[in-house]
């Protein structure tokens, strides 16, 4: 056994041991009663893969993501609905998928409208209606309605030079369509990536400065003047563990959405980080994002509700190669473990991810799990935790509850998954088969889409067994014929039907017409109704 893998295996027994020692002097009324609704956190990394976190392999120390696999649940076969950024955060909150929207493909940029309409049901107002108290700190990415200036004035900066768009926006006003028209309670939040401007801190929807300088950590273009990227990580602790405390006082439970900007570029640990890893600024990027998960797990110790509290971990989709992925596999590290692709992709390292729940006293310590869910799952899961497994019917259509699995009954309600790509190419898993409508990755890793529509020696489509062949490297499309037409067939209709729980059929925002020429020629049933 290698001295890195003995000093892991120290370092996770230590962390077991104080934990037990943790839960063993905690009250009596920390801990969760059959009756009691208890409090929900759900921590959001930003492209962060499968095999970044340290008890999956990887180099960066995670020591409180390794705390939360020793004290809950690790899932193996868990995914993101889409491989990059707002379709995933998209999914989560409505329980929905995104291409079920005007999102057909791609993301949303910081200054476009919102995504999500005010009349649809999210989480977040779900748990209020039902006693909750609901907040959200961290990154938005899914559309605000800025505020004009008023008779088409357009400023410039206060200083420097004047880049970018947006300054034609009122950064002192008001957002429509943001967390607080959609359920939560209390917001702190960046509007996207900390690679799209407006560079701003919005409370409760409305900035907390105004945009009057250009700023560039990536796109130049309006910010704060006393915004900077690398504060972001240490603002989200300290307003996490503030909700966390204030909302710990009242009698309601309540749920905390945390969706982290890291380690999504701009990759800038701050300076406490900067040289504690082996990997250089991504695992340092790494283990300051490992770092405030700790300070949520560390709150929630301080306020003895660690007993009564449902704690989620995902991350939005797979690794980015802007992490310089060939270096990191150089020094060993795999931060998308042996799966195939990366961020952006159809394969699995696009968006199977880490994920990890711990509810103690209902998920057994150190339990692993390979059912197939999805990050989409939370809102179903979440309402059955609560009682409320009746939903309306238009809300959160393709969202199936993973309780039976946290239960230890190992049985998934999830009969089917849809996958996403960046360029909108679908995947639709059903037990070991995928099928990838695309001949390539449908995003960024080779071969890419204008590359792989030009090889004729590409079929169209893709299909694998991924219990033997997980790395995706065997398509055997031409051996299964009718398979691939029942797995074709069961996504037109999972499209048509506007969901895939039970229940009357629901709209769409027009069908997703992102299928390729070579695709619809063989299967023209995937353009939708006017194509028959």
């Amino acid at each position: 056994m290698s001295i890195r893998k003995i000093v892991l295996m120290t370092t996770l027994f230590s962390t077991y041991l104080f934990a037990a020692c943790l839960f063993s002097v905690q009250s009596i009324e920390s801990v969760v009663s059959a009756n009691e609704k208890p409090n929900f956190i759900f921590i959001l990394a930003d492209d962060m893969g499968y095999g970044d976190v340290s008890h999956a392999g990887g180099l960066a120390e995670t020591p409180n993501l390794d705390r939360l696999s020793l004290e809950g649940m690790r899932f193996t076969d868990a995914h993101t609905t889409s491989s990059v950024c707002t379709p995933t955060r998209y999914s989560i909150l409505t329980g929905r998928y995104n291409w079920r929207t005007r999102l057909k493909k791609s993301v949303l940029f910081g200054l476009d409208t919102p995504l999500i309409p005010e009349d649809r049901t999210t989480v977040a107002a779900l748990l209020k209606k039902n006693g909750y108290h609901t907040g959200i700190v961290g990154k938005w990415h899914l559309g605000l309605g800025w505020q004009k200036l008023p008779n088409g004035e357009v400023r410039k900066a206060e200083t420097g030079v004047t880049k970018g768009a947006g300054w034609d926006f009122d950064y002192s006003k008001k957002v429509t369509g943001g967390p607080t028209a959609l359920g939560f309670d209390e917001s702190f939040i960046i509007p996207a990536s900390l690679d799209m401007f407006p560079y701003v801190y919005l409370r409760n929807d409305v900035p907390t400065q105004a945009a009057t300088v250009t700023k560039a950590f990536h796109r130049p273009g309006p910010s704060g003047k006393d915004f900077d990227a690398v504060n972001c990580l240490r603002d989200f602790a300290r307003e996490s563990r503030k909700f966390i405390a204030s909302s710990s006082q009242s009698d309601k439970p309540f749920f905390l959405y945390l969706p982290l900007s890291s380690p999504h570029t701009p990759i800038v640990p701050s300076p406490a980080w900067v040289g504690k890893s082996p990997l250089g600024s991504y695992g340092d990027f790494i283990m300051e994002t490992d770092w405030v998960v700790g300070q949520v797990l560390e709150e929630l110790d301080k306020q003895e509700i660690t007993g009564n509290t449902f704690v989620l971990f995902a991350t939005d989709n797979g690794c980015s190669p802007q992490a310089k992925i060939p270096e990191l596999i150089a020094k060993g590290h795999l931060p998308n473990a042996h799966w195939r692709g990366h961020k952006a992709d159809i394969f699995e390292g696009g968006h199977r991810i880490p994920f990890l729940v711990r509810w103690p006293g209902n998920v057994k310590a150190g339990s692993e799990s390979a059912q197939l869910i999805s990050t989409v799952d939370f809102f179903a899961t979440a309402a059955n935790i609560i009682g409320k497994n009746k939903l309306a019917a238009n809300v959160a259509e393709d969202s199936f509850s993973f309780l039976s699995v946290l239960k230890g009954e190992e049985k998934s309600t999830r009969p089917m998954l849809i996958h996403h790509s960046i360029g909108g190419q679908f995947a639709i898993r059903q037990g070991d088969w995928k099928l990838c409508l695309c001949p390539g990755s449908g995003g960024w890793s080779a071969p890419r889409p204008n590359v792989a529509l030009k090889d004729k020696t590409l079929p169209p489509v893709q299909l694998f067994n991924l219990a033997d062949d997980p790395a995706e490297t065997n398509n055997v499309q031409g051996k299964h014929p009718e398979l691939v037409k029942e797995l074709v067939d069961a996504l037109v209709e999972a499209i048509g039907n506007g969901r895939t729980t039970d229940g009357p059929n629901q709209s769409n925002e027009g069908w997703p017409n992102t299928f390729t020429k070579p695709v619809l020629a063989v299967y023209p049933q995937l353009g939708g109704p006017e194509a028959k």
